[in-house]
């Protein structure tokens, strides 16, 4: 080749290069990035919070785990919230195994920190679930505020996986419930931050559908019910995958894609896992930009870990991340 051409060709490969490298740029802003997390990240129904610059992700575990970081991907393990079980736990679930707490909620309002959580057993509706809160999540002084709802195997529903959210006119509510009876919806209270009123059913899917997350966009005009369907806790073997439904108002109806009403057992999957990642599920949505979840890592035999990425929203107003 020429000294003439081999500059034209060089000149040519470092065109492609920049503009490959500013699309790759915009792209990995556009088509939503996932975090690269270091640290302890073993966790199960992760939920996720700032407060000032300190990053925190609470989870399934003895006490009620807790972990933190300060740049939001290297993360510690902190202590846990409990280390003996209130009084009140024993009344309500009374063959619950040690200390152990299911899928925390982490909602700030009013000054205060609310931590809800699940204590329940599996395969049954003897469940509770409870409130703690703190003014400083780093001061580490929590308050237990008692049980919020319960149930029993002879009610309509599993009262676990809570989740607060606050509608267009800044009332609160709150999901809840799992498998077989489905997803609940009540409101809440602002005083006591625990339910008034009753509860309405608003997604069932038959093999499981629990974790409920909600979320409203104001830019769309939705509110979206993300949930996990299907199975967890059983490492790569897991079926989990996580799903959207989105409605008009608070209560619903809530609709997948194809227009299947989620009480119906619609659910448009956004997420089903790879080659890496196996049952992502458990999933927390910060905003309207983040979402949160547990997988579990084919590379580590089935270690559940926590993945974070950046929520993003088509031209139809459906979310997506990769």
């Amino acid at each position: 080749m020429a000294k003439k051409g081999r500059q034209g060709y060089r000149l040519l490969l470092l065109s492609f290069l920049m503009l490959f490298t500013t699309v790759f740029s915009a792209g990995s802003q556009a088509y939503a990035a996932t975090w690269n997390l270091t640290g302890d990240t073993n966790v199960h129904d992760p939920s996720y919070i700032k407060e000032g610059n300190t990053h925190w992700v609470f989870s399934t575990g003895s006490g009620l785990q807790v972990m933190f970081s300060n740049d939001g991907t290297n993360y510690i393990r902190s202590l846990p919230i409990y280390n003996s079980k209130p009084s009140w736990w024993s009344s309500y679930v009374p063959n619950q195994e040690g200390l152990d707490v299911w899928a925390p909620e982490i909602f700030y309002y009013n000054g205060t920190y609310y931590l809800y959580y699940s204590i329940s057993t599996f395969g049954s509706r003897v469940s509770a679930i409870g409130l703690v809160t703190t003014k400083s999540i780093s001061g580490g002084k929590w308050t237990d505020q008692g049980v919020v709802i319960s149930s029993n195997d002879a009610s309509n529903y599993n009262a676990i996986d809570p989740n607060i959210t606050a509608d267009a006119n800044g009332n609160l509510w709150m999901t809840f419930g799992s498998w077989s009876n489905g997803i609940y919806i009540t409101s809440i209270n602002k005083t006591t931050m625990k339910p008034t009123g009753n509860s309405y059913r608003i997604a069932t899917k038959s093999g499981g559908i629990e974790g409920s997350s909600m979320v409203y966009n104001p830019n769309t005009g939705y509110y979206y019910l993300f949930v996990s369907i299907g199975q967890c806790c059983s490492g790569v073997n897991s079926t989990y995958k996580i799903a959207v439904g989105r409605s008009t108002s608070v209560l619903g109806p809530f609709y997948a894609k194809d227009g299947t009403d989620m009480k119906n057992g619609g659910a448009t999957v956004i997420d089903s896992g790879n080659s890496f990642w196996a049952g992502p599920g458990g999933q927390d949505i910060y905003g309207t930009n983040v979402i949160v979840r547990h997988a579990y890592s084919v590379a580590e035999n089935g270690a559940p870990k926590l993945l974070i990425s950046d929520l993003e929203w088509d031209s139809a107003g459906w979310p997506y991340y990769n």
